[in-house]
């Protein structure tokens, strides 16, 4: 899979439907034995570099551990990028 082109609108999107996809394994269980590592490697496809694979390993973790799959990693992750990142890059723009 390949997220390169993907606009930020698609990624929350795909980010929003990821994160329903955990909910899943509340009614079927077993469904986290082959969602936690396709959720990982999603993750690092989505996002890129340092930050998308350590996001990765957390949303895997996070996906294997019982009762933690309310946590929506893939909606964080998207503000994370998008909202939290950007404003801290055009801080650092601004002082230079």
């Amino acid at each position: 899979m390949n997220f390169d082109n993907t606009g930020k609108n698609t990624k929350l999107a795909l980010s929003l439907i990821f994160d329903a996809l955990g909910y899943v394994s509340f009614i079927f269980p077993p469904f986290d034995f082959v969602w936690a590592p396709t959720a990982g490697y999603l993750m690092t496809k989505l996002y890129k570099g340092k930050a998308g694979k350590i996001a990765g390993i957390v949303t895997f973790i996070e996906e294997a551990l019982p009762f933690f799959d309310i946590i929506p990693t893939f909606t964080i992750m998207w503000f994370y990028t998008f909202v939290f990142k950007r404003a801290e890059d055009q801080q650092i723009i601004e002082i230079d």
